[in-house]
Order: structure tokens, then sequence, then C-alpha cells
């Protein structure tokens, strides 16, 4: 009984921390985006938050976790899933209330990659999809006791595969058919940088993420006596850092700046990297995952940008790359059965195939929003929306509202106009009349 309420307070203050990533979601993506679409991507962490959440807890949970049909779907627990038997001493609620915020976090790594000119109304109608639909019918295969993959020893511990990759390759197949923002490509190839606007802002996201990867990874745990708890913790933390160091070692080598966009990527693709593995490997296996993860993430998002696919955030680099490279790394270096450290091969071959079946199965469900989108709402914004802002367009409101303190004097007014372009309105209705980039 003791332990029981032991592991009831880890786990909801686990959960507590893994909703509380999507502070840092919500803030990364509004400092990598332009300044006139940053209240936009924080509308729509808003719509994870609560069309997405209450989407998992009435289909999305019993498809992933309900008796098993053929290991591939559940087919109990709708609408109730604190209905759930658990082997463990952990009441069932609290375990709903954990995987809710993992379903959650999987739509917010698609809204960075679509950023700056989707319609709103299709993000609201992608973020109950995927909680419904898309992450949890993987997540049955994989975590389920019953689904197939399950079943051939497929190891993913907190998410690599089931959450990141098919975030990540749902973001990559509606990025590519979203298309990308207006003069981001020219026509011989080459790529026009729209400078993020703010990096300390994003930076603050980047921390709060990195702090709730901690009960993101040891709170997959589900029971706070866990021997597990402080190995996961400190390869979290190491391959984080390690993946920093790498991507920001690199890009000094490389472009002669140490990037801040890259280093928070970097440290960001080493703990999706570890995400799989953090429970079966050693510190100095996750110090080589993290580098490598930091690496791969810098070459990943120039992939992205050669196939002409927009990403504002990076996400698909991060989390899609990043979140295959994390499962398979599992095959290779895991203590008992890795192809690295034990000349095993039977955990790297199922670990294979289990990111080619995750990555297909996130190109087509962000293949399948994408074409509900498309015939339903309407999937891409407008181009007058896309000039104006999806703030102003969609919200009716800007991240920073400068023109409140030149709205007093005529004088300050018409010096702002002037040196900005943008057109006010008289002061008693105080509302920007025309868009522009704020």
């Amino acid at each position: 009984m003791v332990l029981t309420y032991i592991n009831t307070v880890w786990v909801v203050l686990a959960a507590a921390m893994v909703l509380f990533m999507e502070g840092g979601f919500s803030l990364l993506e509004a400092g990598f985006v332009r300044t006139k679409n940053a209240v936009n991507v924080t509308m729509k962490i808003f719509v994870d938050l609560t069309i997405g959440a209450l989407a998992f807890w009435l289909v999305g949970f019993a498809v992933m976790f309900g008796k098993d049909a053929f290991g591939i779907i559940g087919t109990n627990l709708f609408g109730s899933p604190e209905k759930i038997t658990l082997a463990i001493h952990l009441p069932s609620v609290a375990f709903v209330l954990f995987q809710m915020g993992f379903a959650v976090a999987s739509i917010s790594i698609i809204s960075g990659a679509v950023a700056e000119r989707m319609n709103f109304k299709a993000y609201v109608v992608t973020a109950a999809i995927i909680c419904m639909v898309v992450y949890p019918l993987s997540g049955h295969w994989i975590w389920n006791r019953d689904g197939w993959l399950a079943k051939l020893g497929f190891i993913d511990f907190s998410g690599s595969a089931a959450i990141h990759a098919v975030g990540g390759f749902s973001a990559l197949a509606m990025a590519k058919w979203l298309g990308p923002r207006k003069g981001r490509f020219n026509s011989d190839g080459s790529v026009n940088v729209y400078a993020p606007s703010n990096i300390p802002l994003a930076s603050a996201g980047a921390f709060i993420l990195w702090f709730g990867w901690f009960a993101f990874n040891a709170g997959s745990t589900l029971d706070a006596s866990s021997p597990a708890l402080a190995p996961i913790a400190i390869n979290t933390m190491l391959a984080g850092a390690s993946g920093g160091a790498a991507a920001l070692f690199l890009t000094m080598k490389k472009f002669g700046t140490a990037d801040p966009s890259m280093t928070i990527n970097g440290v960001l693709s080493g703990l999706v990297a570890i995400t799989a593995g953090c429970a079966n490997v050693s510190e100095w296996s996750a110090i080589i995952i993290g580098t490598v993860s930091g690496l791969l993430v810098i070459y990943a998002t120039l992939l992205v940008d050669y196939l002409k696919v927009d990403d504002p955030v990076g996400a698909v680099a991060v989390h899609g790359f990043g979140g295959i490279f994390g499962t398979l790394a599992v095959g290779l270096f895991d203590k008992t059965e890795g192809l690295l450290t034990t000349g095993h091969v039977s955990l790297i071959l199922v670990q294979l195939l289990g990111a080619v079946v995750v990555m297909a199965w996130g190109l087509l469900g962000g293949t399948f929003m994408a074409k509900v989108c498309e015939k339903t709402v309407g999937f891409r914004a407008t181009e007058r929306e896309e000039e104006e802002g999806l703030d102003m367009s969609y919200h009716g409101i800007p991240a920073y509202n400068e023109l409140e303190r030149f709205t007093d004097l005529p004088t300050s007014l018409y010096n702002f106009e002037e040196t900005t372009g943008i057109t006010v309105a008289p002061p008693s209705s105080n509302k920007v009349k025309t868009g522009n980039s704020f």
C-alpha cells in the first residue's frame, strides 16, 4: 500500500512535468518563427492540450491500451480509460494521465514543422486525428503487451519510435504536402533563411523541454522504487549534453560560427535519440548516441532543405531522424543484446523492422491528415493570411503590441508609420488595419 502511494505521487509529478513540456514547445516555436506568427504557434499548443488531450482520453487510450485484436488495435476502454487493469502498484488514473502527456507531445512535434502557413482549423482536425488514431495505433503495436512489435521483442522504453519518429515523419509528410512558406526556396534550389524572431525565447523553451525530459524518460518506469531511475536520468543528461556539444563544435567548424539554433536542436536530438534505450544502455553508450545524433541533426536539416521541405523549427530532423537513429541505437548498444556490445544480431534486426514500420506509418498518417484537411476545412492559409501573419489573421492580436505606445501622439504615430510601413488605425480603435511582419 505504501508503495502504491509513493508511485502515485511519482507518476502524477512526472505527468505534470511531461505536460509542462508543452510550455517548452510553445516558447521554442515562438522563438524560432517570425514574430507575426508567434501567437499562432502558442495557440496550436493550446489546441494540443485541449483538443488533443480530450481526443486521447475518449478514443486514443482505448486504441492504444485496450484489449488487443490481432496485435494491431485496442477494442475496449473507449470513454473509460480508468478501467484498465494494471499489474503494478499504481492507480489506473495516474497511468492514464501520464500517457496523456505523451499523446499531447506527439502532436506538438508536428506544430513547428507546419508553422507560419497552415490553416488553424486544419490544425484542430490534425490534433484530434493524431491523438485518436495515428499515435495510438502504432503505440499499440509497440507498447501494448499484445502488440505485434512488442511480441517480437522491439524495445522503445520511452518513445523514440512510438512518439518522436511517428510525429517527425507525420510532420515531414504534412510539411511537404503543405508546401514551403512564400519565398523560402528559389528557382535555382537555393534557400532563403528566415531568421528566428527570438533566440533567448527559443532557448528558454529548450531548457524547459530538457527539464521535462527527465520525467519523460524516468517517469516511464512507473515505479518510484525502480533501480533504473538514476541510470535513466544520467543517460538522459549525458545524451542531451553530448548532442548539444557535437552540434556546437560542428557548426563552428562547418559554418565558422557557434550557431544557437543548431546547438538547441543538437541538444533536443540527443534527448530524442536516448529516449528509446535510456534504460538499456551504459553511460558511455549514451554519450555516443547523443554525439552521433547531434551531428546527424545538422545534416538531416540540410537534407530536408535539399528536398525543398520547409520546416521552420527543424522538427523533422530532430524528432524524425533523431527518433529513427535512437531506435536503431538500442539494437547497437543494448547491454545484453546489442550488436556492438554483445555481437548479437537479432535485436538490431527487430529494431530495424520497427524503425521502417513507424517511419512508413508516420508518412502515411501525415499524408492522410493532409488530404482530410484539404477536403474539409482547407489545409493551407491563404496567401493574404500568410503575408499578414497568422497572428492577426486567425487570432486578431499581435505577439508584441508595439502600437500601444505610439497611438497617443499624432507625431509619434506618423513617425512609426513612416519608419515601419505599418498602417495604424486611429487611437480610438487601436487596431492594425493592414498586415505586416511584426
